[in-house]
């Protein structure tokens, strides 16, 4: 049976404004333990470090040839699915989902439809700091923050005044239901159990991935650190789940249950060399995303490590202002259908 070893980096939990960590990422690869250690003793035969942590031996620019070869090796020789997002984009589109999307389903309208959220999200997120005002938006996003997690009438109370002190008749088609105190927008800001944190939307897109790659059965191996606890709970419910549906989300996405995914275990890295490998996709690739964002400088040279993802490896969620194309890519979209699903049966929202 295929196991498909998982690690992440960058997680947050609910904060996604975090400073420090502007990217989240997860990947997810098909290699057992003994190629992972052939792969690591081949490229780094030095190695005295107990296991193989990428964020370590990237810090020094000799190390530099042989991750790019080892990258090159995982990639062209493995089934491999890496997911990376903007957390900051993100919290947009959950603003629109919970900030502005009820407010359009009580009036019948399909807020998704055609991609219809992204296309938005993308304007705000884009044109938003200079439509709505100097910092306006910033100020905007950390009252919503605030409010999905504290749920309280004050925090409420702040998010509506934060919208209103914006520029928000610019884009009122984003900020108009929350800047009027639209109900049933602030009821489900209010909900128990929604939140921004991006475990579940990660573990979409991998599962989709998997899914395909797998070609059947197949399990799941992660490491032990507090921060993939949330995902193996979420992974646990995802599996136990036995009801017959399917939804699309875009053209390459799908999310089809009952999961071909049988089981998933909790192991320690060290003993593991194939989840280390998983260490490595996933380091590079924010550093690569962190590089290109001007926020950090030093790690591998993008130009030489893009090339190496075919274009079924990588999965990325950033703006697009291509309306034309959004709408082709997401024609079809049954968005709101599997929020709606998974809100009933996760206690979860994508």
């Amino acid at each position: 049976m295929v196991c498909f070893r998982i690690d992440e980096s960058g997680y947050t939990g609910f904060d996604l404004l975090n400073s420090e960590q502007r990217f989240q990422g997860a990947t997810a690869i098909a290699i057992e333990d003994d190629d992972a250690a052939a792969l690591i003793r081949h490229h780094f035969p030095r190695l005295q470090a107990p296991e193989l942590k990428y964020s370590s031996v990237s810090r020094r620019p000799s190390n530099h040839r042989p991750l790019l070869a080892l990258l090159r090796d995982l990639l062209s020789e493995y089934k491999s699915v890496t997911y990376v997002c903007d957390k900051r984009f993100l919290l947009t589109l959950m603003f629109l989902e919970y900030a502005a999307e009820p407010y359009y389903y009580e009036r019948g309208t399909n807020f998704y439809q055609h991609g219809q959220n992204f296309t938005l999200g993308s304007i705000l997120f884009q044109a938003g700091p200079r439509l709505l005002g100097e910092g306006r938006l910033q100020k905007l996003m950390t009252a919503f923050q605030r409010a999905m997690k504290e749920k309280s009438p004050a925090a409420l109370h702040d998010l509506v005044d934060a919208a209103r002190r914006t520029k928000w008749r610019e884009l009122p088609e984003a900020l108009g239901p929350i800047a009027n105190g639209a109900p049933e927008c602030l009821e489900a800001i209010a909900t128990p159990g929604v939140t921004t944190d991006a475990a579940m939307v990660v573990l979409q897109a991998l599962i989709s991935r998997m899914e395909v790659m797998s070609g059947g059965p197949y399990r799941v191996e992660h490491d032990q650190s507090k921060n993939l606890e949330t995902y193996h709970h979420l992974i646990e419910k995802l599996i136990a789940h036995d009801a017959e549906v399917e939804f699309r989300s875009s053209e390459i996405a799908t999310l089809k249950f009952p999961l071909k995914m049988t089981g998933v275990v909790q192991v320690n890295s060290v003993a593991s060399p194939a989840v280390q490998l998983a260490d490595v996709l996933v380091g590079a690739t924010l550093e690569t995303a962190n590089t290109l964002a001007r926020l950090r400088k030093g790690g591998l040279d993008p130009e030489q490590v893009i090339p190496l993802y075919g274009e079924d490896q990588i999965i990325y969620l950033a703006p697009s202002m291509d309306v034309a194309e959004q709408r082709r890519f997401r024609a079809g979209s049954q968005g709101a259908e599997m929020i709606d699903y998974f809100a009933a049966n996760f206690g979860s929202t994508t």
